[in-house]
């Protein structure tokens, strides 16, 4: 197994987990590259989308497929926005991007002193479209939201995610120790862990 289809064209998600999934040896290409398209997410849970994502890039590509669902949730509401994040500024009358995400969040919180969150990822890799033992790993990142954006590295709300443990937002700290930390970062190194023990072993 020497490539594997990631079901996202999120350039930044690419970047972030092929460096992390490197060790492996194997090459990760995005489903745009493959002329796919992207498959629908119906579900309300992050397991549920992600694997509806592995198993659409997987059964148009013929490869093994790795999708990842990740969002924030925010403990003042109750968990959301959660798998609803990429579209989190368009409820408010926002154009769909990262930035207005950024946005609507501090404009929604903006009298609430509870700021604890945590960003959400979660990984699941297919050999094939039936796989019947889907490979899982979640990772949580958990800090709180600050009242303004911090820092210039990352994408998404990495510039409002402080992490207490370190006293800096995500998009503060150099990217190796992001990346070793992070929702993705903790899912990624879980779903390598797997991956060794399940399909290279």
């Amino acid at each position: 197994m020497k490539r594997i289809v990631l079901a996202s064209n999120n350039a930044g998600k690419l970047a972030e987990l092929q460096a992390m999934f490197a060790p492996l040896g194997v090459d990760m290409v995005t489903q745009g590259s493959l002329h796919i398209g992207e498959a629908d997410e119906p579900f309300h849970t992050f397991v549920e989308n992600a694997l509806t994502k592995a198993r659409h890039a997987s059964r148009l590509s013929g490869l093994p497929a790795l999708a990842d669902d990740a969002g924030l949730c925010v403990d003042a509401f109750g968990g959301l926005p959660g798998v609803q994040t990429a579209f989190y500024a368009t409820q408010f009358g926002y154009p769909k991007s990262d930035d207005n995400n950024v946005r609507a969040l501090l404009e929604q919180m903006s009298q609430i002193d509870n700021r604890r969150a945590a960003l959400v990822s979660t990984l699941v890799a297919v050999r094939h479209v039936d796989d019947p033992e889907p490979l899982i790993a979640v990772g949580r990142a958990v800090g709180e939201i600050t009242r303004q954006p911090i820092g210039s590295n990352g994408f998404g709300f990495d510039p409002v995610m402080f992490i207490p443990r370190f006293g800096k937002t995500f998009a503060e700290l150099p990217v190796e120790v992001k990346n070793a930390n992070s929702h993705r970062g903790q899912a990624a190194q879980q779903m390598l862990g797997l991956m060794r023990e399940r399909w290279f072993s």
